[in-house]
């Protein structure tokens, strides 16, 4: 596999993040919560895609400061292409988001809202669960919400 790219979002990138959000449902995401991933690539300024030669692109996240928490940055609608889990590719976007956040000194704390089925993949970067909240985003796809401190000790050795 060729080293990933991550550049920012653009408008013509949204019908190839449209594809990643469906390649992820049912098993990640609920299909009803797609008008909220549309919402988002029209607001976040801070989007990402991740491209592989060859395969265009397979991976997208960002981040937005949270309104009613100055100083935490959340982490928002991460996903890579459904055929290309275990790659590490989901790595490289954590760490390349995570990378950003902790270098900006607004940022105290970063949250993620994300299901059971991500909770290990987010704990291995330092997030703990501080909320679970049943059928949070649809039924069956319960909500966690985990938060790690800006920068996390781990991220600045090298971790």
């Amino acid at each position: 596999m060729s080293a990933p790219v991550a550049r920012a979002y653009r408008e013509d990138d949204h019908a190839a993040c449209v594809a990643l959000f469906q390649s992820n449902v049912p098993e990640y995401f609920a299909a009803v919560e797609i008008d909220d991933f549309l919402q988002t690539l029209q607001q976040v300024d801070r989007y990402w895609v991740i491209e592989l030669a060859g395969e265009g692109i397979v991976a997208c996240g960002g981040y937005d400061g949270v309104d009613d928490e100055p100083g935490v940055a959340a982490l928002c609608w991460g996903m890579v292409r459904r055929d290309l889990h275990r790659r590490g590719l989901g790595d490289f976007l954590v760490r390349e988001r995570l990378r950003r956040i902790d270098a900006d000194k607004d940022f105290n704390a970063v949250a993620i809202e994300t299901t059971r089925f991500s909770c290990d993949f987010y704990a291995r970067y330092g997030f703990e669960v501080i909320r679970e909240q049943a059928d949070g985003f649809a039924p069956g796809y319960d909500l966690v919400e985990m938060r790690r401190p800006v920068p996390w000790p781990r991220a600045a050795r090298g971790g």
